[in-house]
């Protein structure tokens, strides 16, 4: 018991430490970027005075250190600051992307997982299969044609050819559910085709060393069912690459849904970001880059915590 919460502080002082970090990391990285966000506000031929004061308003006027700290003071408060662009609130813009971006990624990731996660443990019970060999023809085919050019490929086939699927724009759930769901269809298929391949391959590899193993061999000895080992005896011990690479893929997806966004028109956080990097809106870039990052710490955070309970004997070796 003292060491399972030696263990869980010891994750959260270390998630606290790499927070603290990253903030610092993101503030500074965006302050070392050539030019000021006053360029991109006043014209050109924006007299001194001018940019004095344009500099005194966002606080442009102040010494590093107290504008990190003033910004920090504003994140921990949920507020991001202002749009240099729009004047908007950052935090109600994101809050009114998020949801598309935070939708398209976890439904990726659970298409994904419900493709790969049975094709995985069949191809490694029975290597050279039929199952095995389709899945390796279609995953190699899948590596060489990148998303953007699926999510192509994709809209010519069911929307343009076969006229059964909307391939641009977004309607919120709320207005048309049936709609909603049938835009999400093309974009998520397109991410979830690149996932779906690293998944199958990662649980394929680990799946095949863990049924060589002698509890393995011992279960198929005493003849018990092969549904239970493969899902009992196999799966729960050859899931630690699935499930760390999962949390990576679901943070890499929040934050890089860029193309795919752009390619059926939809309304996210990444082609915010584009038009916020195209207009020097760096505010707006800088609470995209935390927002991301804290993200993957809190992911990776709770992946860490979650190996203890899929093997035992990773619980036995953290607290010997």
């Amino acid at each position: 018991m003292v060491g399972a919460l030696s263990r869980y502080a010891s994750s959260v002082a270390r998630f606290f430490l790499l927070l603290f970090l990253v903030t610092v990391a993101v503030f500074l990285l965006l302050e070392l970027i050539p030019g000021s966000p006053v360029d991109a506000i006043l014209p050109q031929d924006a007299t001194a005075e001018q940019i004095a004061a344009a500099r005194e308003q966002y606080g442009l006027d102040q010494p590093i250190w107290e504008r990190y700290l003033s910004w920090i003071g504003g994140v921990v408060q949920g507020d991001f600051g202002r749009s240099y662009q729009t004047g908007l609130s950052v935090a109600e813009t994101i809050a009114e992307r998020a949801p598309v971006s935070l939708e398209l990624a976890f439904l990726s990731i659970l298409v994904a997982l419900a493709i790969s996660i049975p094709v995985g443990v069949w191809s490694a019970y029975r290597p050279g299969g039929l199952l095995d060999r389709v899945s390796t023809f279609l995953i190699s085919a899948t590596l060489a044609t990148p998303a953007f050019v699926l999510g192509i490929l994709l809209v010519y086939l069911f929307g343009v050819q076969l006229g059964v699927l909307p391939i641009l724009g977004w309607t919120p759930f709320s207005e048309d559910p049936v709609e909603h769901v049938q835009r999400l269809i093309l974009p998520v298929l397109t991410l979830a085709a690149g996932e779906c391949v690293l998944f199958t391959r990662l649980l394929k590899g680990d799946m095949m060393a863990t049924l060589q193993q002698d509890h393995v061999l011992s279960a198929r000895a005493r003849g018990l069912p092969t549904w239970r080992i493969l899902l009992r005896h196999a799966l729960r011990q050859s899931s630690f690459s699935l499930v760390t690479v999962s949390g990576v893929v679901i943070g890499r997806l929040i934050g890089g849904t860029v193309l795919v966004e752009a390619i059926f028109s939809l309304p996210g956080m990444g082609t915010m970001v584009i038009t916020a990097i195209h207009s020097r809106d760096y505010i707006v870039v800088q609470a995209m880059v935390l927002l991301t990052a804290v993200i993957y710490l809190l992911i990776n955070t709770a992946v860490d915590l979650t190996y203890p309970l899929l093997d035992p004997r990773v619980r036995k070796v953290r607290t010997s």
